[in-house]
Order: structure tokens, then C-alpha cells, then sequence
């Protein structure tokens, strides 16, 4: 199977299967000199986490980090400083439950990549899905722990906006709050946690699924980043994102809000700030214009789909062409757009990383 990097300078490649002995990833252009520690990875991955609240997947996984190679020890013992050779970081599958997909072995389940699978390599790997589970993304948020580190000043952060029928009140909205131990749905509206827990339990305890909304923020972002034409910063962003497993729709800064106002309203003026730089007076832009970033902050939103694996029996086809329901058995997210937060956040990093390692080689500019 190809295609399993992303980025040009820093460049990420992930490995493994959702019920193989481990999954993983290689960090390769990462810059000598980034110092961290095991511990900040270790926080990312612990968003992301299974099995921390009744409204995620139960499979119990501690998604313990370890970083192989590219990395010194300071002398203080516990910060890392990565050498300029690629990153290699390791996370150990310990519950895995083959024997929970054998009934599908055969059978395509309707909203999954079986089908696409089996058509494009003649096989598919169904304990989990293989490499198409979700639990690949963990690797991706290690990366993504270490991308933050690549631009000076960048943070990024997300949060769910919407799930199902049920949105948040943007007038609400507080950062501090998407990480309360209280909160397990990574919403920035307090009063949105019992909408949506009462909203989720219905569906959970129907056996359903349904989907979410997440809105990932980078602030700290320079000017200048992206290219015109075919390398479009927002280009590599939705890309990157859309790549996250479930999604099905990207949009950046106003969106699909665009076409339903004036060129007046969206138009992002400006006037002369204080340090004798331009002041943008909104963001329609949601940051970037021409495909570069405008030193405003980088806003991106995306649909994720309802968890396909469900307890109501679907319509499908087997192997042999036979017609069958199809009934999934197993540990699974009623909203998998839940988890998605921490993964945005890590693919947004890493793709404004790649591209301010692009801009520094070619114009010389930090």
C-alpha cells in the first residue's frame, strides 16, 4: 500500500494496523535544536485517548509513546532535542479484540472502506479495519505534538461546535474551557456538555451513531506562508484534514458562508495598526488569501460523518455476492467527531510546519 506520507519538508509517515502489534511514525525534516519532552507528547495523545468517558469507543488503550531515534537527552535528563535524523515514535496496541469482527470477515459493511478496499487490492484486513481505522490517527498526533514546536509562537487548538442536530452558542465561547476534566466532548460552550450528553445518550443507547463539526484555531501563524497556484497553504489544509478518517467536508474561515453574503460584507478591510503594519478588520479569510497566510489567525471547520459501525442491522453484500444484513458487533465511537479535536489540531500543525520550513528555504525569512 502507497501513499502513506504527507508533507514536503517536514514529512510524516505512518505505519501499522489497528489490531497489529503496534502503529507508528517516522518524522523525517524535522529541524535539529527543537527541544521538548516525552511528557508533551504524551499530553496530545492522551486527548485522544479511547475509553475515557461512556461517550467514546471502550477499547482500552494506554497509547503509551515511545520515541525511538532522532532525539538527544539534555542533561537535565528528561528534555529531548531532536538531531536533524528522522523521528521515529512507537505506540503499542494492547486490546485488541479480533474475534469481535470475525462475523464480517466476509461481508462488506455499508459506510466503511471494505468494499473500496477489496476492490482496489483484492483483500482488506477486517479485524478493525486495518489500516483504515481511526486508530492510526494516534500516530499522527505524536507528529503533531512535535510540528507545534516547529513554528515560534504558533498555537493551535480545537474544538467540537456541533453534533448532530444539537451546536454550541458561540457567545459562550471560552478556550479555557475545552480542556475541563468536566468536559468530555471538547466543546468551548459550557452550557452545550448536558445538550450534548443528553443528545448522545439517546443515540448511544439506540445503537446509532451521528456526526459532529470541529473548528481547529492556529494563532501565532507568520505572514507569508503558502505559495500561489499549487501550493496554497488552505490547499494543504483542507487536504490534510479531509485525510483525517469520517471526514467529508472542509472549509476555511467563512466557508460555504461565502456565497450566501455581499462582497461588502466578506471583504476583510484593513487600516494601518500602530507598529506600522496593516490591521485586518475581520477574518473571512479565515487567514489565508491568494493560498498565503495573512498573519491573521489560521480558521478551518470540518464535517465529520456518523460512526459507520452500528448496532442497526444495514443492507449489504457479501464476498460471494450474496445479499446480507449487516449487524456490527465491537468497542465503537456513537460520535467519532469526539476524538477528532486532538487530530485536527495535529494535522493543522503539521501542515503550517511543512510550510514554514517551505518558506524559510526559499525567501530565507523565520
Amino acid at each position: 500500500m502507497s501513499h502513506n506520507t504527507f508533507g514536503h519538508l517536514f514529512r510524516v509517515t505512518t505505519w501499522g494496523e489497528s489490531h497489529g502489534p503496534a502503529i507508528g511514525c517516522v518524522v523525517d525534516g524535522c529541524p535539529p535544536g527543537i527541544r521538548f519532552t516525552q511528557a508533551e507528547i504524551q499530553a496530545d495523545l492522551d486527548k485522544r485517548r479511547p475509553g475515557q468517558s461512556r461517550f467514546v469507543t471502550q477499547r482500552r488503550e494506554p497509547d503509551q509513546v515511545k520515541i525511538l531515534s532522532g532525539v538527544m537527552t539534555d542533561e537535565d535528563g528528561e528534555t529531548l532535542i531532536t538531531t536533524g535524523t528522522p523521528v521515529s515514535m512507537l505506540i503499542e496496541n494492547v486490546d485488541q479484540r479480533s474475534k469481535d469482527y470475525s462475523d464480517i470477515a466476509k461481508r462488506f459493511r455499508p459506510g466503511h472502506a471494505d468494499y473500496t478496499y477489496q476492490a482496489k487490492y483484492g483483500l482488506r484486513d477486517y479485524r478493525g479495519g486495518g489500516r483504515s481505522s481511526a486508530r492510526e490517527t494516534a500516530t499522527r498526533v505524536a507528529a503533531g505534538a512535535l510540528a507545534r514546536k516547529v513554528v515560534p509562537g504558533m498555537v493551535v487548538r480545537g474544538a467540537l461546535v456541533a453534533m448532530g442536530e444539537k451546536a454550541i452558542d458561540r457567545a459562550n465561547w471560552d478556550w479555557d474551557y475545552v480542556g475541563h476534566a468536566d468536559n468530555p466532548f471538547f466543546t468551548p460552550d459550557p452550557a452545550s456538555v448536558a445538550v450534548f450528553a443528553d443528545y448522545l445518550d439517546g443515540v448511544r443507547k439506540k445503537g446509532s451513531s451521528v456526526g459532529a463539526v470541529i473548528e481547529v484555531v492556529a494563532e501565532g501563524v507568520p505572514a507569508g506562508l503558502g505559495a500561489p497556484v499549487y501550493a496554497k497553504l488552505d490547499q494543504d489544509i483542507c487536504a490534510n484534514l479531509m485525510s483525517i478518517n469520517a471526514v467529508k467536508g472542509v472549509e476555511i474561515g467563512n466557508g460555504f458562508e461565502a456565497a450566501r453574503i455581499t462582497g461588502e460584507e466578506n471583504a476583510d478591510e484593513m487600516r494601518m495598526g500602530a507598529d506600522g503594519k496593516p490591521v485586518f478588520l475581520s477574518n473571512n479569510s479565515g487567514g489565508v488569501l491568494g493560498g498565503i497566510s495573512t498573519g491573521e489567525p489560521i480558521v478551518a471547520r470540518f464535517a465529520v460523518k456518523p460512526t459507520s459501525s452500528i448496532l442497526t442491522p444495514r443492507k449489504s453484500v457479501d464476498k460471494d455476492g450474496a445479499e446480507v444484513d449487516v449487524m456490527t458487533k465491537g468497542r465503537h465511537d456513537p460520535c467519532v467527531g469526539i476524538r477528532a479535536v486532538p487530530i485536527a489540531e495535529a494535522m493543522l500543525a503539521c501542515t503550517i510546519a511543512d510550510h514554514y520550513l517551505r518558506h524559510r528555504g526559499q525567501t530565507g525569512k523565520q
